[in-house]
């Protein structure tokens, strides 16, 4: 009789491990949406890259001369205290824009002496993500407060970018269905902006944009996804409200324990006073 119980908290104790086992074996794009914070000295390190370009808007009826905006997004974060519920961190912008119906790829050559381009940092954002209620541990905020590095929003015809603060606050939840294969993930994002009004086209407005991604794991190192995004900008006493939406789609994959590769698309498929073009994404992030 006693060896029959040896037997059986043997068999328990290989099932405990083994369900441990696998557990640790979710890939960090399951487990570490944006609504999951990392623990107390973990690093999470975001580098994200976005190319926008178009040839058309709701301003004219025909084809316009090319524009290109590429923004390089760098994010750190870290966790502190032991709740697992606080992280800190920085978030700094590059970008570099191109117009005159250059090449979508000239953005790549940084030539910003030239007329028809421009590139440089333009901000940086102290940043802080919290977990506000203790129960709820998929559902998160991200507020980060940036600060404009531009000395003017256009020269030479060129835009580069706002020149003006922005206090983003962006809200985060996500859902994973039994079975570990689908996940939804929502987000809205609040960015009012602030400053002189005759320095940005977005100073005195709020702009709010809602997503919704939902994934598809074939396995836990690879997903692939689908989005829809709207965002609306409201006029606070600029007299420029806009408003545009997209959809796209792309994959993320596990290329090892800590690092992460992240492919997107979209397509603005309709707006007011707006650009009508498309954006290709490249993202890699590391927890480590």
């Amino acid at each position: 009789m006693k060896n029959r119980n040896y037997i059986t908290l043997a068999v328990l104790a290989l099932t405990t491990s083994f369900g441990l086992a696998q557990d640790e074996k979710k890939s960090n794009i399951q487990q570490y949406t944006p609504s999951k914070l990392i623990d107390k000295g973990q690093v999470d390190l975001k580098w994200f890259n976005n190319l926008y370009t178009q040839t058309k808007s709701t301003f004219t009826n025909s084809k316009e001369p090319r524009e290109t905006y590429f923004t390089s997004t760098l994010e750190v974060y870290t966790g502190v205290g032991e709740s697992k519920r606080w992280n800190i961190g920085t978030i700094v912008e590059f970008r570099s824009n191109v117009n005159n119906d250059r090449k979508a790829l000239d953005v790549f050559k940084f030539d910003g002496e030239d007329t028809s381009a421009r590139s440089g940092l333009t901000s940086i954002a102290p940043s802080v993500k919290f977990v506000p209620f203790k129960a709820v541990g998929n559902f998160s905020i991200q507020s980060s407060f940036f600060i404009p590095l531009v000395d003017n929003e256009s020269e030479n015809g060129v835009f580069l970018d706002q020149k003006g603060f922005t206090w983003q606050n962006r809200f985060f939840y996500d859902y994973t269905f039994p079975g570990d294969k689908w996940q939804l993930f929502s987000e809205l994002n609040s960015e009012y902006h602030f400053g002189d009004k005759a320095e940005s086209f977005a100073n005195n407005s709020l702009s709010l944009t809602p997503g919704i991604f939902l994934s598809y794991f074939p396995s836990a190192k690879f997903t692939v996804l689908a989005l829809v995004q709207h965002s609306q900008r409201l006029d606070l006493g600029n007299n420029f409200a806009q408003d545009f939406t997209a959809v796209g789609g792309g994959a993320k994959y596990q290329l090892t324990n800590a690092i992460n590769l992240e492919l997107l698309y979209t397509n603005f498929v309709r707006g007011n006073n707006t650009g009508l073009g498309e954006t290709f994404n490249l993202g890699l992030r590391g927890i480590f």
